[in-house]
């Protein structure tokens, strides 16, 4: 991650300046540990840091799925057909009804791009709640610590909020109308589906998948590809 990783770990467990200095010296040397102390980061600056990290990868993620292919067109997050629907699809597309079942796939990640733009404040808001605790887990971790941790913290909440968002794009672009449709295609064969399917709860589902994946590769490029670190504080932390 930092050449300074191992000083900034010390200078958080002995926050004490002389005490951690005296540490680097006896495992650096004084002269490279007089160098490295003063670039090693406050605690602050790394909960800082990271917290934009996550909230740029956040953004990136967000502007990358909320646009018109943004789910349809990358095979990574592509919703599919729900459960026993796959059956279903596969049954209609080999007797030339493939057009139903492409028409229903593209309702439901259409209104998956619809809903993810408006989940930007919902991700901003949970990352302002990250710890200086946290930001020392994270820091620690592998490449995708910071997603993980808000995949655990913010995962609940950001269904919650964006249930009604996709239920609203569902209704938007006629998921299930393109469903019925589907399903009257199916003929008795529909019966394989069951009667418990919610739609919403399993574009909502998918699309935080996607969310999460994306943000996944946008931490990490942060993490390693120095032009994607936008800001001095990014580089500062991520810094080679």
């Amino acid at each position: 991650m930092s050449r300074y990783l191992f000083p900034l770990l010390l200078s958080m467990a002995f926050p004490a300046q002389a005490g951690w200095r005296d540490l680097l010296g006896d495992f650096m040397g004084d002269g490279q540990a007089q160098e490295v102390a003063g670039a090693a980061l406050s605690g602050e600056e790394v909960t800082q840091g990271l917290r934009e990290a996550l909230a740029t990868g956040a953004k990136r993620a967000v502007r990358s799925l909320g646009r018109p292919g943004g789910f349809l067109d990358n095979p990574k997050v592509r919703i599919p057909l729900p459960g026993k629907l796959g059956m279903i699809g596969d049954a209609l597309s080999r007797i030339g009804q493939g057009e139903k079942v492409d028409a229903f796939i593209a309702s439901m990640n259409h209104a998956a791009e619809q809903a993810v733009p408006k989940a930007t404040d919902i991700f901003i808001d949970a990352i302002s709640k990250m710890s200086f605790e946290d930001a020392r887990r994270i820091l620690e971790g592998p490449d995708d610590a910071a997603t993980r941790y808000l995949q655990r913290s913010a995962s609940a909440d950001l269904e919650r909020e964006m249930l009604p968002l996709v239920s609203d794009a569902t209704s938007a672009v006629g998921v299930t109308r393109r469903y019925k449709e589907l399903l009257a295609a199916a003929g008795p064969v529909a019966r394989l589906a069951g009667d418990s399917l919610d739609l919403d709860r399993y574009v909502t589902g998918k699309a935080l998948e996607g969310l999460f994946l994306v943000l996944a590769e946008e931490e990490a490029r942060i993490r390693h590809d120095p032009v994607a670190r936008s800001s001095e504080l990014l580089r500062k932390v991520f810094g080679d």
